[in-house]
């Protein structure tokens, strides 16, 4: 009797690449989640959908370049060869190599001006900026130093290094936070979180207008975007992207 084809379980959110060796190699490494055991190979075969002797073959040439690691009871466990890359990865990564092209996105969709902030200690630094295409403009430069208590970006910054309070908890939970006239009575802004390896939080992205033009109802509509784009900077940067882009998709 012939054996169905094997249906292989794809990591969630990345589609399969059409070459089956790479995208079969692919499912066992993605197979270990956090905290795991070192899984047996009836284990790896279930969560990959692969047969057992696939599943060995493959395992057995992971372990050659050292991406898995066989122990004596014949369980796998992750190798180094994965701490290797992302050692070299985060060596060499530019944030603004990951951050500008989705500002400029943002920038092109909604013409408002876009910024990234991180904290230094008690304030907030502005580390990138793409200028709004009106003529009327809130006026933040690159290098520039604000609070961290008033505007959208400073919200976010506080919120997720874990400051208490009802306001804050709101924020972690939906992920945004909107400014109207905090720290300029003529000025609004929406913020987003983004997030790196192991959850850090590396800083806030955000777009900032005049109210005239940036009111509640437009801010709202920016929403789902702007934490599409921190989501997809996140999942870049090494994090787990599943939270923001649940809540871009909240209507």
């Amino acid at each position: 009797m012939a054996r169905s084809r094997e249906t292989v379980q794809a990591p969630i959110g990345v589609a399969a690449s059409g070459i089956d060796v790479l995208d079969r190699a692919m499912a066992i490494l993605f197979a270990f989640r956090r905290n795991d055991v070192p899984l047996t190979l009836t284990e790896l075969a279930a969560r990959t959908g692969l047969y057992k002797s696939t599943a060995l073959r493959l395992a057995t040439a992971l372990c050659h370049h050292r991406f898995l690691m066989r122990l004596e009871d014949g369980r796998f466990l992750l190798g180094s060869a994965p701490l290797n890359l992302a050692a070299t990865y985060h060596s060499t990564l530019n944030l603004g190599d990951i951050l500008l092209p989705l500002m400029r996105r943002l920038n092109s969709a909604f013409g408002e001006a876009v910024s990234f902030h991180v904290r230094e200690g008690d304030q907030r630094v502005c580390l990138y900026r793409i200028h709004s295409q009106h003529s009327i403009r809130a006026e933040v430069r690159q290098g520039d130093i604000q609070p961290l208590d008033r505007g959208a970006g400073g919200r976010i910054l506080l919120a997720f290094s874990g400051k208490p309070g009802a306001l804050y908890d709101e924020v972690r939970r939906s992920f945004f936070y909107i400014s109207l006239g905090e720290r300029d009575a003529e000025t609004s802004g929406i913020s987003v979180p983004v997030f790196g390896a192991q959850q850090a939080l590396v800083g806030a992205l955000g777009m900032v207008g005049p109210i005239s033009r940036m009111g509640q109802v437009e801010m709202q509509q920016y929403k789902s975007q702007l934490l599409a784009c921190a989501a997809d900077a996140s999942a870049m940067f090494g994090a787990d992207a599943s939270a923001l882009r649940d809540a871009a998709n909240i209507l």
